[in-house]
């Protein structure tokens, strides 16, 4: 197209009449009519932008209100719930979230949201749906409140809690109350009408109900795949997570006992009452026998938060299908991401250290929550006779990460992403590493577009990227298979050269392990020997005692 036609075109452009719909239809020949938008409730009058405030939730509510929430995995959303109870709320996990609730999702709030808002969009909004069919939608309004969490950063996750107040005026319960956990505050205070204290004993019941769920997942996916009678594992995991539940509801110190709020933090931080659980627990994984000569690839799942979290259809129910597969899935903890908010909160105060009054206090007590972050889950995994992994260092994740992500950058997982791949990868932690990614998620678009280098200077790391769409099932699956089949043939082969390393055959070490029937204990703790498969390192254990 040459200049002046350009200048044609705008000018023809030009005589186009525009007129707004309150005009008289067909009064201006030629025009075209702006569709009709009426404002919606958080514009004020003046049509300013009103950011979304919560009618109040009054304390004399409490006990006829329940809150709303969920997101994680099951085990995580149990004992959340019971941690919550303990304090006399009432307490409601949202069910796991279906195709179903994402196309609800995407009908019913904005289209440019990536897969986990719609998902968890689409999932209250299906919840709701049904009980106002049940209650009607004003008793809905009012016996529900939902609890999310919040944050900020170069991610739509900072805008979630819109995506849901336009879902819920979309079907008709705009009134209905929504409040923020914020991911970076312990103590965020009473909510407006004191019905939801957001306090130290809330946050810190959340966080140990986070840990416990982390060691107990943990222990769980590294036993089922090996079980010798299927079905064992799930058993004992749900027995011992109900058993954990009843645990937080009766966590000693409620209501006034507690005193002041960082009484709370005290007694969590000094108590063996949560070891003592942690005990019980492990003499009921000690009856489950397993065969951990089954040769299986390790497979570390990262990704989008929610994403490598939930189990379930919104990332293709990938855990079980990596187990159907002949994997052993190593899980994302969720601890983990809380000791980089930690990390990433302390960069900052560091930086101004020397600048800002006060800023080496500040980074002084951010490392020392660190420290008891990652002391209290080591409490947790000796209970558990140290079978759940240890958490990695965040130092050495940056540090691996460095020559390819800043880690000043924010939003998702950072430089976590990187870090944790190259982690698994060369301290033999995993055989391939499986990132999950909701489909145009900016932050993981840059971390996948970082390990393209990664993979240029580490070509034998097996790197699986995924695009979650919530809908594009087999296509996904299938690039995950290509990579698997290649992580199969690397565990077979590094059994076998463990085999002739050692001077033994299989059956000899099979033999061993038979006389020796704590070696089949799921409780018992099998060395980590310089390789990445069970079998592997079980089979230099065997040989190593023999000697």
């Amino acid at each position: 197209m040459k200049i002046g036609d350009a200048c044609d075109g705008h000018a023809a452009l030009r005589k186009i009449r525009v007129v707004t719909q309150t005009a008289p239809v067909g009064a201006l020949r030629g025009a075209v009519a702006l569709p009709a938008r009426p404002a919606p409730p958080a514009q004020s009058q003046s049509g300013h932008y009103r950011a979304y405030k919560p009618r109040p939730f009054p304390r004399e509510e409490r006990d006829s209100v329940t809150l709303l929430f969920g997101g994680l995995h099951w085990r995580a959303e149990h004992l959340m719930q019971a941690a919550m109870e303990n304090l006399g709320y009432r307490v409601q996990v949202l069910p796991t979230a279906t195709r179903a609730d994402l196309l609800t999702g995407r009908e019913v709030a904005d289209i440019g949201q990536c897969c986990p808002t719609s998902f968890t969009t689409g999932n209250l909004a299906n919840f709701l749906r049904e009980q106002t069919a049940r209650i009607g939608a004003q008793r809905v309004a009012q016996e529900y409140v939902y609890v999310t969490a919040g944050a900020c950063g170069a991610c739509r996750f900072g805008q979630y809690h819109q995506s849901y107040e336009l879902a819920l005026r979309n079907v008709g319960l705009d009134s209905l109350r929504m409040f923020l956990l914020a991911q970076n505050e312990l103590d965020q205070g009473a909510a407006q009408g004191g019905g939801l204290e957001l306090n130290l004993p809330f946050t810190l019941g959340a966080v140990w109900a986070v840990l416990l769920a982390d060691v107990i997942q943990d222990l769980e996916y590294q036993s089922r795949p090996y079980e010798k009678i299927p079905g064992q594992t799930e058993l004992v995991t749900q027995e011992a997570v109900a058993y954990l539940c009843e645990v937080l509801r009766a966590r000693p110190g409620r209501g006034a006992r507690w005193g002041a709020q960082w009484g709370a933090a005290a007694w969590h931080l000094s108590t063996g009452y949560f070891v003592r659980a942690l005990r019980e627990v492990r003499r009921r994984y000690d009856t489950i026998e397993l065969d951990r000569l089954r040769v299986k690839p390790v497979v570390k799942l990262t990704g989008e938060f929610y994403l490598q979290t939930v189990e379930g259809d919104p990332n293709y129910n990938i855990h079980r299908w990596l187990e159907a597969e002949g994997a052993e899935v190593y899980p994302a903890a969720v601890a983990v991401w809380l000791d980089y908010l930690l990390r990433f909160a302390g960069q900052e105060f560091e930086e101004r250290i020397g600048i800002e009054r006060g800023a080496r206090l500040k980074y002084a007590g951010i490392r020392a929550g660190q420290g008891l972050l990652r002391w209290t889950y080591g409490r947790m995994r000796r209970a558990l006779a140290d079978v759940p992994r240890e958490l990695p260092e965040q130092a050495e994740l940056s540090r691996l990460a460095a020559p390819y992500f800043n880690a000043r950058m924010s939003g998702g997982e950072g430089d976590m992403l990187i870090g944790k791949a190259l982690w698994a990868h060369l301290g033999k932690k995993a055989h391939m590493t499986c990132e999950l990614s909701p489909y145009a998620c900016m932050p993981n678009t840059m971390s996948i577009g970082a390990m393209a280098a990664v993979l240029g200077k580490h070509p034998d790391l097996l790197y699986a990227p995924i695009e979650i769409k919530g809908d594009a099932e087999v296509h996904a699956l299938s690039r995950c298979q290509m990579i698997l089949t290649e992580a199969k043939k690397r565990a077979q082969h590094e059994y076998a050269s463990v085999l002739e390393r050692i001077g033994m055959t299989h059956d000899e070490v099979a033999a061993a392990v038979a006389a020796r029937p704590e070696l089949s204990r799921a409780t018992y703790r099998v060395p980590h020997h310089g390789v990445v498969g069970t079998a592997a390192n079980l089979a230099l254990h065997v040989a190593k005692e023999r000697q």
